[in-house]
């Protein structure tokens, strides 16, 4: 230790004492501390609308939330996770697509098709309308936006 200066032998002796004691000043590594999804929120302008659009539309399971103020609609979105749409945002504002939430279906032609029947424009990446985009690992899937104009993509992935 004799070539480390003062305050390098001081961090060298912290370093030492964590390490008797078991410790270390490295985070955890992540499968230490598994990290999942609980909810995704969305801000938006008319609740009954984006309601409707994730109830009738995207086929989501709504369930009791714990306000019970009129603001809060809360949706089951897989076995642990939820999308809670909170009333409140000033306005309906453009989102890029790059900005989306995925969500996957079984069978795809038949969800088009579902969304062929309630009028719901989708369409490919680029925008070409009624049309899929193939991802690099062969997973089908088509963007749409909900009434608050927040884009989702659907796709067929089967993980």
């Amino acid at each position: 230790m004799r070539f480390l200066t003062t305050s390098r032998k001081v961090l060298f002796s912290g370093l030492l004492a964590l390490g008797a004691l078991g410790l270390s000043a490295a985070p955890a590594r992540a499968q230490e501390v598994p990290v999942a999804v609980n909810h995704t929120a969305l801000y938006v302008y008319d609740l009954g609308k984006s309601t409707a659009f994730y109830r009738d539309v995207m086929n989501l399971q709504e369930i009791p939330e714990p306000f019970k103020d009129g603001k809060h609609v809360w949706f089951r979105t897989g076995p642990h996770s939820q999308l809670h749409i909170i009333q409140g945002a000033a306005r309906v504002e453009d989102h890029d697509i790059n900005t989306h939430m995925a969500f996957r279906v079984k069978d795809l032609p038949a969800f088009m098709a579902h969304l062929n029947q309630t009028k719901v424009r989708y369409g490919a990446w680029k925008g070409e309308e009624k049309l899929t985009t193939v991802r690099p690992d062969g997973i089908k899937q088509v963007y749409l936006q909900d009434p608050d104009n927040f884009w989702l993509e659907v796709n067929d992935d089967k993980f």
